[in-house]
């Protein structure tokens, strides 16, 4: 975007393996970088480029180690990109633009649907949720699931799971999380103001963790902790 490689092209895909001890990450097993790019770019100044400025300047040194394996468009050319390379493509990579893998997906993609759809609406719904009980201190992690039935508005299945970090249990947190939150689709459209065109804001580097601009991603917010403390 700042123009510092010409010869770089839209189509990119990146990789990072991170090692965890006892859920927290210690070390950075792999990287691996694959960018389309002008005919003319030798391989050299691609990997030189990418490592320095992309890989050395992103990744926490620390988590870097010498036997770390960085591998930059490992294939060789990456000359054709986007539907022209690749026919078949439906929808965007959920696993990317949520979770990265870490975290359970439902199945369906985000872009292209709109609010009216639970496949996004109620993904956003989960975030916002499991954000705020991780805030409030019920829990240091915590995952939430809804299931639908077509045509019937409330979910019918709820289900949190704090991977036992939780400090009291799991279905008290879903039962206050059921009294601070509606889960009917219309009120999730309405709480979350997703009836705006926002979605911009989503088309790249994933639809969660933005926080800095809370009006726009309104379920990165944390605003019903205390409500939530009261109802457990």
């Amino acid at each position: 975007k700042a123009g510092k490689a010409k010869w770089l092209r839209p189509d990119a895909k990146s990789q990072v393996s991170v090692q965890y001890v006892d859920d927290k990450p210690v070390k950075i097993t792999s990287v691996v970088i694959s960018t389309q790019h002008a005919a003319d770019a030798s391989n050299k100044t691609i990997r030189d480029f990418i490592n320095k400025q992309v890989i050395q300047k992103v990744l926490p040194k620390k988590m870097l180690a010498r036997d770390t394996q960085i591998l930059i468009n490992p294939t060789g050319r990456f000359v054709v990109g986007g539907p022209q390379g690749d026919s078949g493509l439906t929808g965007r990579k959920i696993i990317v633009d949520t979770y990265g893998g870490i975290g359970r997906h439902g199945g369906g993609a985000f872009s292209g649907k709109d609010p009216s759809k639970v496949d996004r609406s109620a993904a956003y719904m989960g975030r916002y949720v499991a954000k705020n009980i991780v805030a409030a201190g019920l829990a240091k992690r915590c995952e939430i699931q809804f299931a639908y039935a077509i045509g019937y508005p409330d979910p019918v299945s709820v289900c949190v799971d704090t991977f036992g970090t939780g400090v009291v249990d799991d279905a008290k947190i879903a039962a206050a999380a059921e009294k601070v939150f509606s889960f009917k689709p219309a009120n999730i459209v309405r709480q979350l103001k997703l009836l705006r065109p926002i979605y911009s804001k989503t088309t790249n580097y994933g639809h969660f963790g933005k926080v800095d601009n809370l009006n726009v991603i309104t379920w990165e917010k944390t605003d019903k902790v205390t409500a939530l403390k009261r109802a457990v």
